[in-house]
């Protein structure tokens, strides 16, 4: 577990992510800052989104070209749309992953304007 989210994991009653097999299912997670605060601006919560799961993919010796399914739970889909995908990319490479777009009425995370969560495999991915 990466240390930085070790308290919020143990209040949640949650894990980052859980190694199954060859495959890792790692939690969703929202756009709040290091201190726990949610940023107004959608393109710094999805920075934080991907480089908080850069982080914790890293931890399992890991990158986003291990990702085989990502899902994006997103309100205010077609409003922060561009700013996500122009962020998305910066992060996921060729061998994409399967990928579903979500807009939702609410996430849990009051503030947050998307939540991700993905499943990556310990194995090299085929296309």
């Amino acid at each position: 577990m990466a240390p930085e989210y070790h308290a919020a994991a143990m209040e949640l009653k949650i894990s980052p992510a859980i190694l199954s097999g060859s495959f890792v299912f790692f939690t969703g997670v929202t756009g709040a800052d290091p201190g726990g605060q949610m940023p107004k601006s959608p393109e710094v919560q999805f920075r934080n989104v991907f480089e908080k799961l850069d982080r914790v993919l890293k931890v399992a010796d890991l990158s986003f070209e291990s990702a085989m399914e990502m899902t994006s739970y997103h309100i205010e889909l077609q409003d922060n749309f561009d700013i996500f995908q122009s962020i998305r990319s910066e992060y996921v490479r060729a061998p994409y992953p399967a990928w579903t777009a979500v807009e939702v009425a609410g996430l849990r995370r009051l503030g947050a304007l998307m939540e991700l969560r993905l499943v990556a495999s310990t194995q090299s991915s085929a296309q």
